[in-house]
């Protein structure tokens, strides 16, 4: 891979990140989204860059270009303004087929937002979370 990747694992405080989020219901969400990726992966989250909470890694290798690795989280989040941004729920064909059962969603290139935490399927969610977290190390 000709560069390192901006998103990398990093030694900050997700606590401290996630007490930091806006508005204040993020601050809530965040720690409730927290807990149920520590119980669904077994994991202790790090903080990826600057605004990405992770869960577990694997070793991402581009589809279209081999050479480009990077390590990676198997699932995480951002507690944005906007919405709450969800990694690694559709990246896998059962986690794609288990997401039209979220509720209310929208999707990005690599993500899926949630404007409420309170509006989706707390169940479906724990499910796509444990499809995330049982990836292989090269998926």
């Amino acid at each position: 891979m000709a560069s390192e990747p901006k998103t990398r694992p990093t030694d900050a405080s997700v606590p401290e990140f996630l007490d930091a989020a806006q508005p204040a219901r993020r601050v809530e969400e965040g720690h409730r989204l927290d807990a149920i990726m520590r119980e669904e992966t077994g994991e202790q989250p790090v903080l990826w860059g600057s605004s990405m909470v992770g869960y577990g890694s694997y070793r991402y290798v581009s589809p279209s270009d081999p050479k480009r690795q990077a390590d990676w989280p198997k699932v995480g989040f951002s507690p944005r303004k906007g919405a709450l941004t969800l990694y690694g729920l559709k990246d896998l064909p059962e986690g794609a087929a288990l997401l039209p059962e979220l509720g209310g969603y929208t999707e990005g290139a690599g993500c899926v937002s949630v404007k409420r935490l309170d509006a989706v399927d707390e169940a479906v969610l724990r499910g796509l979370v444990r499809v995330a977290a049982a990836r292989d190390d090269e998926a």
